[in-house]
């Protein structure tokens, strides 16, 4: 009696069929996505050899999430969420392809690379609100913390997997292959969302409007930590950022060529992957608040370092350490935000969350190019580093809700 009581009263099972196929999904796009990105600034800085179109990449792929996410949001708030996706995947397929062919025939230009790059931004404007939304859809909710770990360890996972591929496809068979490759990673995420189903009714269905809208806008702003973490995290990478230059940093500081390159890029992820199984073998973090606030020190001081290195391990080690102290703050904010938010803002709140996100990597692509072109690229890093740190001052000393945060031991 008492075994069939126990048989009864097991917990479910974390990774179910359908949150497998998920994950498949966001192995593949998030691989395609970083592969893309490492291949197109390759692709800009050989055909300019300039650190400010390098920036300027940022700006053309934040623009779109500038002018669209927030509509996007709504959107995913009342429609299918899994079909939303799709289309939009169908969209970077199409930008994939062209990008293939036209490299391949000789035809690329600046104009025809940086207007996919508007194309494919927008697509995943889109994407992204949809996807994120989605997740705490497919598991129960007790194991929606565990959930998020399992997702992040498989997005860093990808984002090391994707410049790594991409440096070795550029020193092997040049950059089109890069985006062949992209063109069937996408098909391969597509595959696997048809397998894709939710465990519980998603919210009622609609129109998006100006006034869910600000629904979503009001909800973020009602909350001090929620948006604390949000802002933290977009200053500190902004002025933190360095991935925008490592193409010079391959060519130029370094000198170790593409596949250096690719070793390089994916670094970052490769300490997010350390991190991210430390975090798994570990009960959730208490104190979550003076966590952040740590890793964002860790984040800047690493950054500093990785500006001054001339030797390659250093550098990657140094990278390596700027993508751990980030992957905390990644576990903490979306397990945060989901749990925080009813499932009909979870479209909402999960676009302003991903376009400060977005701020943080586009705008910080561009500040790193443009004070790169300016000065150097050493100075701009390092610059950066000493920013971020700045900006962590700033707001562990104002925002004390934030610096007194903490999760909540779960009842046993």
């Amino acid at each position: 009696m008492r075994a069939a009581q126990r048989a009864t009263a097991r917990p479910p099972r974390v990774l179910s069929g359908t949150l497998v196929a998920y994950l498949v999904s966001r192995f593949c796009a998030a691989t395609a996505m970083t592969m893309l990105r490492a291949g197109v600034a390759w692709h800009v800085f050989t055909l300019t050899g300039s650190a400010f179109h390098l920036g300027l990449i940022g700006i053309v792929q934040f623009l779109p999430a500038l002018g669209l996410m927030l509509l996007a949001g709504a959107l995913a708030d009342v429609h299918d969420r899994r079909r939303i996706m799709q289309v939009a995947q169908v969209v970077a397929l199409v930008g994939g392809l062209v990008l293939c062919l036209t490299t391949e025939r000789g035809t690329i230009t600046l104009v025809v690379l940086y207007g996919v790059i508007v194309v494919l931004a927008a697509a995943s404007t889109f994407d992204g609100p949809a996807r994120a939304a989605l997740l705490p859809t497919l598991v129960p909710l007790e194991l929606f913390p565990r959930a998020v770990t399992i997702a992040s360890t498989n997005q860093a996972l990808a984002f090391a997997s994707g410049p790594a591929v991409g440096g070795l496809l550029i020193a092997a068979a040049g950059v089109g292959a890069v985006y062949a490759v992209y063109a069937a990673l996408i098909c391969g995420s597509l595959a696997a969302l048809a397998f894709v189903r939710t465990t519980r009714r998603e919210g009622p269905r609609g129109a998006p409007s100006l006034r869910a809208i600000r629904d979503g806008l009001s909800f973020v702003r009602r909350r001090p930590v929620v948006l604390g973490c949000m802002v933290l995290d977009m200053f500190a990478v902004i002025f933190g950022g360095a991935a925008a230059l490592l193409p010079i940093y391959a060519q130029e500081i370094l000198r170790v060529g593409p596949r250096g390159y690719g070793l390089l890029s994916s670094s970052l992820e490769i300490g997010a992957i350390a991190t991210s199984l430390v975090l798994m073998s570990r009960p959730p973090v208490q104190r979550t608040g003076r966590t952040l606030l740590a890793a964002v020190g860790a984040y800047g001081i690493a950054t500093i370092a990785f500006g001054m290195s001339r030797w390659f391990p250093l550098s990657v080690v140094a990278y390596m350490l700027v993508g751990a102290a980030d992957q905390v703050s990644v576990v903490m904010r979306s397990t945060t935000i989901q749990l925080a938010t009813p499932d009909a803002l979870r479209g909402r709140v999960s676009a302003m969350n991903l376009l400060f996100i977005g701020a943080s990597n586009q705008l910080g692509a561009a500040e790193s190019g443009f004070v790169a072109a300016l000065t150097s690229a050493p100075f701009a890093v390092v610059s950066g580093g000493v920013a971020c740190l700045a900006v962590l001052t700033i707001v562990a000393l104002t925002n004390p809700a934030l610096r007194a945060y903490r999760i909540p031991r779960p009842r046993a």
